[in-house]
């Protein structure tokens, strides 16, 4: 028995024709019939009744392939893990990011990442926290980048790097490093219900779920960009995190501010449902994303406080 024969009898009941079934494993049709025929020998039973027109597969048969089935799969990932294990990997990995990530991640890691695993097929889909955790439930994602900790049970979670946040804007007293009660006294600008960055903001900041003090105007919005432009407009504040920072102008980098001390940091983690599916390539990705972050992300933790609230 080998590997070429389990492949031949999946072929042949899934094509139910010699011809067909011989041309898809570009063998001739003499060499299918002659190793199926080999391997009922050797297992002393009938796998296919060849009188029948279009070939019917026997009841043992059908046992025999299901079995041939999980073979190969088998075969397919113990070569998968001789590759993972030299760092070579390949196939699909599907990855969902929180856009407060997203915007500022990605442009950092993906090329190196893509250079270094060029055989990887990497899809990435940017959703919330909770979709995050309910396609990584449902198997539509391998792996999620997000903000922790998160109240829920059964994931696994690796930490990939702290960053810290960083205030955006002017406050009447001219200060270069704020109070959190400096922000209530100000016009502050949030991002929509749903992201998790304006609950741990709202949260360590002790805002009461108020987003600015205009009294005529209620605004949410979905990016960073639109609150920074809300405050070159009207005034006030915005809180943003350092990677996104590092993404401005020269000319609103000069609008940066700092919180005291301890100051605030988010926890970015890469989060799975099943551990044990493709934990060397997450292990690797990890890994590969916390070199390139801390190459431009050097928080001192020591002078710091991880925001939790979510």
């Amino acid at each position: 028995m080998n590997i070429q024969q389990l492949q031949y009898i999946i072929a042949l009941d899934r094509y139910k024709n010699f011809t067909k079934a011989s041309e898809s494993c570009f063998i001739t049709q003499a060499t299918m019939s002659t190793m199926i025929r080999r391997l009922e020998e050797e297992l002393e039973v009938t796998i296919f009744d060849r009188k029948a027109n279009p070939i019917i597969t026997t009841d043992a048969g059908k046992e025999i392939i299901s079995e041939a089935e999980k073979a190969l799969v088998h075969i397919k990932k113990m070569a998968l893990v001789a590759k993972e294990d030299n760092g070579d990997f390949e196939g699909n990995v599907r990855v969902g990011i929180i856009p407060t990530i997203a915007n500022s991640l990605l442009p950092l890691i993906l090329k190196p990442v893509m250079e270094q695993y060029p055989k990887l097929e990497i899809a990435i889909t940017e959703i919330t926290t909770g979709n995050v955790l309910e396609q990584l439930k449902g198997n539509q994602l391998d792996f999620g980048i997000i903000s922790t900790p998160v109240d829920a049970k059964g994931y696994d979670s690796e930490v990939l790097y702290y960053e810290p946040l960083k205030v955006y804007g002017k406050i009447r007293s001219n200060k270069k490093y704020l109070m959190t009660s400096d922000l209530i006294r100000e016009t502050h600008w949030l991002l929509e219900d749903g992201h998790c960055i304006r609950d741990q903001i709202m949260s360590y900041c002790s805002l009461q779920n108020k987003d600015n003090h205009l009294s005529n105007l209620k605004f949410q919005s979905h990016s960073f960009e639109t609150l920074l432009n809300m405050v070159d407009s009207f005034g006030g504040l915005t809180i943003i995190p350092e990677l996104y920072v590092q993404t401005l102008s020269e000319k609103q980098q000069s609008k940066i501010l700092e919180f005291e001390k301890p100051y605030p940091v988010r926890e970015i983690s890469m989060i799975s449902y099943r551990s044990d599916v493709k934990a060397r390539l997450g292990k690797a990705l990890a890994e590969k994303i916390r070199q390139l972050v801390s190459e431009v992300l050097k928080p001192d933790l020591t002078q710091a406080v991880v925001l939790t609230g979510q």
